[in-house]
C-alpha cells in the first residue's frame, strides 16, 4: 500500500503560492484522492500539475494505483482551517454537532473558532411584524460538524 505520507510529502512540493492542501486519502486498494485548494483558486491545470507530479514520483511497476486530483469545490465542507480563512467575508452554512443549523456571513477566524453574522426576522415584543435582527454567534471548531460556502445565482 502506498503511504500517505508520502503522497502529502508529493504534493506539498509542488503547491506553489497560496495554494494548500486540504486532504488526501488513500485506499487499500491504493486509490488515492488529493484535494487541493488556493485563496485565488485552483484551475485544472493546477490539478493536472500536481498529478503528473505525483505520479511521475510513483512507480506502477512496483505498486498499481488510480489518482485523482481535485480542487476543494464550492459545495463541499470546510476541512482545514486555511479554508475558514480563505471564506472570511463570505455566506457561509453552519451545521453544529447538535444539529442546528446557521446560515450567515463568515468573520472574525481564529485558530480556537469563528464569529458567524445571522441575521433572522423574529417577533419583537410589542411589535406586530417580524422584524429583521442581527446576531453574531460564536462556535468553536469542535461545535462545528460541517461548514460550507452557500452558493448563489
Amino acid at each position: 500500500m502506498i503511504e500517505k505520507s508520502k503522497i502529502i510529502r508529493l504534493v506539498e512540493e509542488k503547491l506553489t503560492g497560496d495554494q494548500f492542501l486540504v486532504d488526501v486519502s488513500v485506499s487499500s486498494t491504493n486509490v488515492i484522492t488529493v484535494l487541493i485548494d488556493s485563496d485565488s483558486g485552483i484551475t485544472i491545470n493546477q490539478c493536472v500539475e500536481v498529478s503528473r507530479h505525483i505520479e511521475g514520483n510513483l512507480d506502477r511497476e512496483a505498486e498499481d494505483f488510480e489518482l485523482s486530483v481535485y480542487s476543494a469545490g464550492l459545495g463541499l465542507p470546510f476541512l482545514v482551517h486555511r479554508q475558514y480563512v480563505k471564506n472570511q467575508g463570505k455566506e457561509i452554512e453552519v451545521l453544529t454537532t447538535t444539529g442546528l443549523k446557521y446560515s450567515g456571513i463568515l468573520l472574525n477566524v481564529t485558530d480556537d473558532g469563528f464569529d458567524l453574522e445571522v441575521t433572522t426576522k423574529e417577533k419583537i415584543e410589542g411589535q406586530k411584524k417580524r422584524e429583521l435582527v442581527t446576531r453574531v454567534h460564536h462556535f468553536g471548531y469542535e461545535q462545528v460538524k460541517e461548514a460550507k460556502n452557500i452558493i448563489k445565482f
